[in-house]
């Protein structure tokens, strides 16, 4: 027994530096590559399909400043103030999900990030722990910018299509930094299941989408001055 209880200790302690210090590695180096970029290649090889992943990492300020501005908007609008986690927004989803109404994501920009750079896509109560876990660690040791900038930079943002770089050189032509506030709310309107919506074709609900992302925006500052890389098309 004392043999065991050593080695699980080995174990727990192994776990706990390792995660601390992919995280601290992470506060300063680009994330090139993440797990569910790995899971996505996988199911196309076993789909008979030549694998597609389209990824350049690009600091946040070489980014338009409507990106940031417009995911707020869209996905989290109290990213600036919490710890990580929404508690209205859980117990609402929890609410909907006990009465069998549609159910809406209770997940903020810092969980949604822990995930996308730690862990896989698959939801279980065993990846909820360990998301936790992750996005205690993300915004204890990240800045809430460096979170954001990971975050736009590893996201799934179409098929193959991972990060900011990607997208806008895909679907609009240009560089990330040079995206219009419109296309940035049009990239926004897609994340819920950007598998599904598709920023080059917008269907009539991603303009509608679109057009309320853009009425958010108004209420959103901008999370770091502007920089002359980052001005976007008129």
């Amino acid at each position: 027994m004392k043999k065991i209880y050593r080695f699980l200790r080995w174990i727990v302690l192994l776990f706990f530096v390792s995660t601390v210090g992919a995280t601290l590695y992470y506060k300063w180096y680009p994330v090139s590559f993440t797990p569910l970029m790995g899971i996505r290649c996988i199911e196309q090889i076993a789909s008979g399909e030549a694998p597609r992943l389209r990824h350049r990492w690009v600091k946040l300020e070489e980014m338009s400043k409507y990106l940031p501005v417009a995911v707020i908007a869209s996905e989290d609008q109290k990213f600036m103030y919490h710890n990580g986690f929404d508690t209205e927004a859980i117990g609402q989803a929890l609410q909907e999900r006990q009465t069998g109404k549609r159910q809406r994501g209770g997940s903020t920009i810092s969980q949604q990030t822990a995930k996308n750079v730690f862990l896989w896509p698959a939801s279980s109560w065993t990846r909820k722990g360990f998301e936790v876990y992750f996005t205690f660690l993300i915004e204890t040791f990240w800045s809430k910018e460096r979170i954001m900038e990971v975050y736009l930079n590893s996201i799934e943002m179409g098929d193959g299509l991972y990060g900011a770089e990607a997208v806008a050189q895909r679907n609009f032509a240009c560089s990330a930094s040079q995206l219009t506030r419109a296309e940035c709310a049009l990239i926004a309107a897609t994340l819920p299941n950007p598998r599904k919506y598709d920023s080059a074709r917008p269907t009539p609900y991603m303009r509608r989408r679109q057009k309320w992302i853009q009425r958010q925006m108004r209420h959103v500052p901008l999370l770091r001055p502007r920089s002359d890389k980052s001005k976007g098309r008129p």
